[in-house]
C-alpha cells in the first residue's frame, strides 16, 4: 500500500510534459470543462503549452506548500512577501492561466486595491 504521501500511482512523471498533454487531451475529449495544473508554480510551462493547444479555460492551482515556501521567506527576511505574492499570481497568468486558485487571495485582494 502506498505510504501517505506517496503519489506515484496517480501523478504523472513531472519530467515528461509530453504525458501531460496527453492527458489533457484525453480529459478533453471525456468532456472536461476545465484544465487544471497543479501544482502550478513548477508547471508554468505546462500552463503556457496547454493555453496554446485548447480552449477549454486553464485553471492554475497555487497549492499549499508554495504558499508556506513564500509565508516562511518572508518571515524569515528573505524576500518581500507582497511583492512575491503578486509576481507569483502574475507568472500564472502570463504563463496562460485564466483561473488561480491560491490561498493569496484575500491577501492578494488587499494588495490590489491598494
Amino acid at each position: 500500500a502506498p505510504k501517505k504521501g506517496d503519489k506515484k500511482t496517480y501523478q504523472m512523471d513531472p519530467a515528461n510534459s509530453t504525458e501531460a498533454l496527453r492527458e489533457a487531451e484525453l480529459d478533453t475529449a471525456e468532456g472536461a470543462d476545465i484544465l487544471m495544473v497543479k501544482p502550478g508554480l513548477p508547471y508554468l510551462d505546462i500552463i503556457y503549452r496547454l493555453k496554446e493547444m485548447s480552449t477549454l479555460p486553464i485553471a492554475a492551482y497555487n497549492v499549499s506548500g508554495e504558499y508556506a515556501m513564500v509565508k516562511a521567506a518572508a518571515q524569515n527576511g528573505w524576500i518581500d512577501n507582497d511583492k512575491v505574492v503578486l509576481e507569483t499570481l502574475t507568472c500564472f497568468r502570463r504563463a496562460g492561466a485564466d483561473i488561480i486558485l491560491t490561498y493569496f487571495a484575500k491577501e492578494a485582494a488587499r494588495l490590489l486595491n491598494k
